[in-house]
């Protein structure tokens, strides 16, 4: 097992983001920057053994600082949309940044994505890691309480990447954090994900309207294109889904044990990718708003369906949704969130 910690430059107020790199004796390698959150790189084999980049993203801080849709990014106080970019808890209306027309998306302006953590690493005979915290002050972005955030990523020798998310609040706020990485199995750059095998634990999805904002129905996937339950190719249906995939999955679950979310496999190389999660839901999301205006780290540009998302979370819109499994935290309460990326060939 492999740790290293190096700078990887300042920010324009001049504060330092540091990059770490993990890696096992399988040289799976994922690197980390402390702006953000973000994994950079995450680097598999393939079924003989070659190794290729499977995250979408850039070289340089600059890059990222310029602006991006949450390539591998942290993301919080709250993951999707809530509507109105407002909720109502225990009697008081809280007013949201309206980043994604007239809602909120992705924790706003300058959501954790945007943040600078502090990093500590972590090593011992059976893993290395980072963890992350960051506290983000009562207020920010229209959130009430003073919520202290605390992101693990470790690895492990049978390359499994997983991270552990905590949170506690000094008052009553709402809380849903997740990773939003775009994967391509076949490494970044190497065109659309469309062959992409799915399988996606999951029968029904929360019903949206045209605006992405759920209806508060819980939609059956069977005989739609949004069933996954058996592996198909990404593309094989895409095209019956206006916009593309975008769309949160009600997980198969009993417990908050980690379960098998999702599993897909890219045919030429042989990479699988399996998804374990605590969490009730999971955004796919096909990248259906790339459209070759940014060009990734090997110079290829990132067109429409250069990568797939699968962010693991509570549903969105829950604070407006009674209905919804909460995603309310009070004081003397953790919040507690774990998923694991495993990686096979």
């Amino acid at each position: 097992m492999f740790l290293s910690r190096e700078p990887f430059g300042t920010t324009a107020d001049g504060k330092a983001v540091e990059c770490f790199t993990l890696r096992n004796d399988c040289n799976m390698t994922v690197q980390i920057i402390t702006y953000g959150g973000i994994i950079t790189s995450l680097r598999v084999p393939d079924r003989a053994g070659r190794l290729a980049d499977v995250v979408l993203g850039f070289n340089t801080l600059p890059e990222y600082l310029a602006g991006h849709p949450f390539f591998g990014a942290l993301v919080g106080r709250y993951g999707n949309r809530i509507a109105g970019a407002r909720f109502t808890l225990n009697g008081r209306e809280y007013r949201l940044a309206a980043n994604d027309g007239a809602n909120h998306l992705h924790g706003g302006l300058a959501g954790f994505d945007k943040k600078l953590w502090e990093a500590e690493p972590i090593r011992d005979e059976r893993e290395v890691g980072v963890k992350l915290t960051y506290l983000s002050p009562d207020g920010e972005e229209g959130y009430p309480g003073n919520l202290a955030t605390t992101v693990t990523y470790h690895l492990n020798g049978q390359n499994e990447l997983s991270v552990h998310y905590e949170a506690t609040t000094d008052r009553p706020t709402v809380v849903n954090l997740t990773q939003h990485s775009y994967f391509n199995l076949a490494g970044e750059g190497s065109g659309t994900i469309l062959e992409h095998e799915m399988m996606i634990d999951a029968d029904r999805v929360t019903a949206v309207g045209p605006d992405l904002i759920p209806t508060g129905e819980l939609q059956p996937v069977a005989g739609t294109a949004l069933d996954f339950r058996t592996p198909g190719a990404i593309g094989a249906a895409i095209a019956r889904v206006p916009g593309g995939y975008d769309h949160n999955y009600v997980l198969n679950k009993d417990g908050r044990e980690p379960s098998l979310a999702a599993r897909v496999r890219e045919p030429h190389s042989g990479r699988v990718l399996e998804v374990f999660t605590t969490e009730p839901g999971m955004q796919f999301y096909s990248a259906n708003f790339l459209d070759g205006s940014l060009k990734g780290k090997a110079g290829a540009a990132y067109g429409e369906h250069s990568g797939f998302c699968l962010e693991t979370q509570h549903f969105p819109d829950s604070p407006n949704q009674p209905a919804f499994p909460s995603t309310v935290l009070n004081p003397g309460e953790t919040y507690r969130h774990l998923t694991i990326f495993k990686f096979s060939a």
